[in-house]
């Protein structure tokens, strides 16, 4: 039997390690992700993230970007302006479309970007959540365009964006939100990046899945411009 002191020192004990065993909201597992998006166009680069193993991708940092239960997480300290960028695909890629499904478990932020060359940035896609609700189109730092997209967290959300010459298109949900032309024709090729970034709420733990890269027609192309 123990001794009241020694009682005192279990029970201390069995708080402390509730308090500190985990955060139930970071590690909360996302709803079962989209069926994969199905095309007729050719295939450059698909994951849909069924193999432990990150091959053929590459992170900026380590430690961020795991496999969990068939899903690509991405988790970043609680800290502002925290971000890391998982890259793959080839700096040759001209005219291409990128298809994901992307689920934020906590914060705001989430995206990925086109035409990446290794170094530098791409033609980038911010889909940002709860406070926002909104999706933006950015060339670097300078915003191409931007349009009202609902997206809460803790769902999944299908993402898709076009590069056909300077012409980018933007699709949330299959909705057509942005149709931009880059007249600065920053970007002619490159690969594709996924981000994550915990922003000015300081919180990041984002899901994605069913990354598809499909070439895009430059018949098409000439013909829709």
């Amino acid at each position: 039997m123990l001794s009241p002191r020694q009682s005192l020192l279990l029970f201390a004990t069995v708080v402390l390690c509730g308090t500190t065993s985990g955060d139930p909201e970071r590690e909360a597992q996302p709803p079962p992700s989209p069926r994969p998006f199905q095309s007729t166009e050719e295939v450059l680069f698909a994951d849909d993230f069924s193999k432990p193993s990150l091959a053929g991708w590459k992170s900026d940092r380590d430690g961020i970007w795991t496999v969990r239960r068939g899903v690509l997480r991405a988790d970043l300290p609680d800290v502002r302006q925290e971000h890391s960028f998982l890259y793959a695909g080839s700096p040759d890629w001209t005219d291409y479309a990128l298809d994901l499904d992307v689920c934020a478990m906590r914060g705001a932020d989430k995206g990925l970007a086109v035409r990446v060359a290794e170094g530098q940035s791409g033609i980038a896609v911010d889909l940002r959540g709860p406070g926002y609700e909104d999706v933006i189109l950015n060339r670097r730092e300078w915003p191409m365009g931007k349009a009202r997209a609902i997206n809460a967290n803790t769902v999944w959300h299908h993402v898709r964006i076009e590069a056909r010459g300077q012409r980018y298109r933007v699709f949330v949900n299959e909705n057509l939100l942005i149709d931009k032309i880059d007249s600065k024709r920053s970007r002619e090729r490159g690969g594709i990046a996924l981000a994550a970034y915990t922003g000015g709420v300081g919180q990041c733990t984002v899901y994605y899945d069913n990354v598809r890269v499909t070439s895009l027609d430059s018949k098409a192309a000439k013909a829709t411009n």
